[in-house]
């Protein structure tokens, strides 16, 4: 019998931009590669501004533009996920010292890191940018990291043996 599925949690700060469209585009490639019983993701924010709420109308557009549904609701992310997440990827540095910070015993076996970290193409350390005050361009761009972070994602979750 194989091993439990791997659970990612993306997270940003409202949960209404970045961290569903990692989580949209994440469930897209999983769903592509057969992998949806194996991985599950989800996404959620370090603030609870946004909870309840779809993602930002922006993001949902320029995500169908490339075949991806953005379908989750904002919430915001507590203590208790670590328990449950075997990947904690967080989208910038303060929202990683923030959950760095709610971590306070340390007492986390999974991995917490930005998601660019992931991505064999990106510079370590850096951030997706929020693009919510930008234009369409922000959207899209936003897109293409995570695209990219993602697929690296998988081929880490695959050389981490979680897959097996």
């Amino acid at each position: 019998m194989s091993r439990r599925s791997v659970r990612v949690c993306f997270v940003c700060l409202g949960n209404i931009c970045r961290s569903p469209t990692a989580e949209g585009v994440m469930r897209k490639f999983v769903e592509d590669q057969g992998l949806s019983r194996r991985i599950q993701v989800d996404s959620a924010g370090t603030a609870a501004y946004h909870v309840g709420e779809r993602a930002d109308r922006r993001s949902r557009q320029a995500a169908r533009r490339r075949g991806v549904s953005l379908e989750s609701r904002a919430r915001q992310f507590g203590i208790e996920d670590f328990g449950i997440q075997d990947y904690v990827l967080a989208m910038d540095r303060k929202n990683l010292e923030t959950l760095e910070n709610l971590l306070i015993d340390g007492d986390f076996e999974g991995r917490l890191s930005l998601l660019l970290d992931l991505d064999p193409l990106a510079k370590r350390g850096s951030e997706v940018p929020d693009p919510y005050y930008g234009g369409d361009a922000g959207f899209e761009e936003v897109l293409d990291l995570c695209e990219s972070a993602c697929l690296g994602l998988i081929e880490q979750i695959r050389r981490d043996g979680l897959l097996e």
